[in-house]
């Protein structure tokens, strides 16, 4: 664990996103040179302004590293059949290296009947079956396949702040499918190899699975549900849960509370904050997801062409 005169130190997700955004362009620009420009397709179901935010975000982020943003904006009332002729324009689409359906979709929508007919080549959430199977017999190293980006984010930026995970006592707390249960299934690959508690809202005594923890990752989405009285002193604490305050009448917008009471940071040897901690770093390993596709694309042109 980090030092006593290390504590409270603060990991940036907004700053390891940029250096890896600007490593991500250089990938994007040999691949360009080689004929492949990579393009990532979105669909967006519905006015959630939330989801339309983080779209745009996506978008945003997809022009400043050189991929090309395509996206599909169906109205609220969209049928499963349109979102599902949506899934194949991308599946057959030689400009759309890769996609993603952002989620929630609306009530009348089966989110798990979409999900199955994405290709798994094409899916850079990682969400697919095939793809969270290969994820599941990765015992060694990361699979090739698109991994889920919340949780690879959550590992890459451990690593960028300088934190081993090798032999650490990790409790994971969220049991979802974009943080939670692939967290379990990373970290204990031999490449990272830690050991995991997965915690949830059915766990008794959370408190008493948190106060063991070398590393608290905590996804629940529940407002400083982790307070100093249930971590040890030098713990390293990784927010990822997001709920939204009040909205504020002067700027029409809500700001975000974490999972972790700020009240915590001082007795953390380190800390992600939220927001400006896993967030960025979601969105660049969808990014990375997309890069390293198409470099697969590339090499297995190239290999064809021997």
């Amino acid at each position: 664990m980090d030092s006593p005169a290390q504590y409270g130190r603060k990991i940036d997700g907004r700053e390891c996103a940029r250096v890896l955004k600007a490593q991500l362009a250089t990938r994007v620009s040999r691949l360009r040179e080689n004929g492949i420009t990579p393009g990532l397709g979105t669909i967006l179901v519905g006015n959630d302004i939330g989801s339309e935010k983080y779209v745009a975000g996506k978008q945003r982020d997809c022009r400043q590293v050189g991929i090309t943003p395509l996206a599909v904006h169906l109205p609220h009332n969209a049928t499963q059949k349109d979102v599902l002729a949506a899934v194949q324009k991308f599946n057959t689409d030689p400009n759309c290296t890769g996609f993603l359906v952002q989620l929630p979709l609306p009530s009348q929508i089966n989110e798990e009947t979409i999900l199955a007919h994405i290709d798994p080549s094409k899916d850079m959430d990682g969400m697919t079956a095939r793809n969270l199977g290969a994820l599941f017999l990765s015992l060694n190293q990361a699979p090739s396949s698109p991994q889920p980006c919340t949780a690879r984010g959550i590992i890459e930026l451990l690593k960028w702040g300088g934190v081993s995970l090798n032999g650490k006592h990790v409790v994971v707390i969220g049991r979802g499918i974009t943080a939670g249960r692939p967290l379990g299934l990373m970290l204990t690959r031999r490449d990272v190899n830690a050991t995991v508690t997965l915690c949830h809202t059915g766990t008794r005594d959370l408190a008493g699975y948190t106060r063991q923890a070398d590393v608290i990752i905590s996804a629940a989405g529940s407002a400083h549900l982790i307070t100093p009285d249930m971590m040890k002193k030098g713990a390293v604490l990784v927010d990822v849960g997001v709920t939204r305050g009040p909205v504020n009448p002067a700027t029409g917008k809500s700001h975000i509370v974490g999972d972790i009471d700020p009240a915590c940071y001082p007795l953390c040897s380190a800390y992600t904050p939220n927001p400006g901690g896993v967030g960025p770093m979601t969105r660049t390993m969808l990014l990375t997801n997309v890069v390293e596709a198409a470099e697969q694309q590339l090499a297995a042109h190239k290999q064809a062409s021997v």
